[in-house]
């Protein structure tokens, strides 16, 4: 595999992943609502799953986003 096709894949696994984390935590948005837990309940544990959603994708885009450096610029 060469290394177009390696950040392709790479690139790939980043999104797929992404997507299923998205999946997870509207799952866990849904089961929240569904649940009688009184609004402050709700709100400190809704608060904790954006922090935690954040976290958990955010790096996953940047680095999707990142600028690629492939080498070193050349002395002129």
């Amino acid at each position: 595999m060469g290394r177009e096709e390696q950040r392709a894949a790479m690139r790939q696994v980043r999104e797929g992943l992404i997507d299923e984390l998205e999946d997870l935590y509207r799952d866990a948005f849904d089961r929240i609502s569904e649940k009688d837990l009184g609004e402050g309940a709700i709100a400190r544990l809704t608060q904790l799953l954006l922090r935690s959603r954040e976290a958990a994708i955010t790096p996953l885009q940047e680095e999707i986003e990142a600028p690629l450096i492939t080498r070193a610029p050349e002395s002129a």
